[in-house]
């Protein structure tokens, strides 16, 4: 994918944020590279993506505008009294938006119901979910992976942020899931680890045919992209000050 669309969304979320004093930049800086790339480059009409990692709403958001499906007065809206475009994303009133989703935001259960549908409907169209590495530390992850591997739901793919940070630390240091491939693989499903922010990697892994749902790890960087946010759990929280918006910007406009 082009380099130049990727700093095009990254320097549009950082104003976004910035404008409506807003944090959670670090995960969402994790997911945009894959969450453009799917938007821009993947999803048909009939598909189905669901953001299970609701703290990266605003990834979300981007995606959409950088394909036409959102407009800049939209994200002028972004945490507004009276607006839809909230920070964790809220289901129904946009078409690329089915449900509403937050921290542990249940999304994998929603998109297996949506798969499991188009299957016994025998609709086209694929089912993507969009979890974050922390989420999985809760149960009902697992419960809804036992069915999807099931059910052979070959018409799922789930992808995983898997930046090693989460709301009090690292994902190791809390609820360690490490090795998740492994964890994975034990459900005989189809699971692959990459670069999450190599999209050429993500556009191999996707192509590749399987006969069982599909699981890709995307190895990211909380924060990418902005050097005093990279690998910090504060950026979590965090809104810009004028200061760090403006190297914030200057980074992604020089780099490469």
């Amino acid at each position: 994918m082009d380099n130049q669309l990727i700093k095009k969304a990254r320097l549009r979320l950082l104003k976004m944020h910035y404008e409506a004093n807003i944090g959670h930049l670090g995960g969402n800086l994790s997911a945009l590279d894959a969450m453009v790339y799917l938007h821009s480059k993947v999803l048909s009409e009939e598909d189905i993506f669901v953001l299970s990692k609701g703290h990266s709403a605003g990834a979300l958001y981007i995606a959409l505008w950088v394909c036409g499906r959102l407009d800049d007065a939209s994200l002028s809206m972004f945490h507004q009294e009276g607006g839809k475009m909230t920070g964790h994303p809220v289901g129904g009133w946009h078409q690329n938006i089915p449900f509403s989703t937050g921290s542990l935001g249940h999304g994998l259960g929603l998109a297996i119901g949506r798969a499991f549908v188009k299957r016994l409907k025998q609709e086209t169209g694929h089912v993507f979910c969009f979890t974050s590495d922390g989420e999985w530390e809760e149960g009902s992850n697992w419960e809804s992976l036992m069915f999807m591997a099931h059910h052979k739901l070959d018409n799922l793919t789930l992808l995983v942020d898997a930046n090693g940070l989460q709301g009090f630390g690292r994902t190791v240091d809390i609820v360690s899931l490490e090795p998740l491939i492994t964890k994975f693989q034990a459900f005989n499903v189809d699971v692959q680890e990459i670069d999450g922010h190599d999209t050429t990697a993500l556009a191999a892994a996707l192509v590749l045919q399987s006969t069982q749902p599909k699981i890709i790890i995307l190895r990211t960087v909380k924060g990418h992209g902005i050097s005093f946010m990279e690998d910090r759990m504060e950026w979590h929280y965090l809104p810009m000050t004028e200061a760090q918006y403006r190297q914030a910007v200057l980074e992604v406009e020089q780099s490469s």
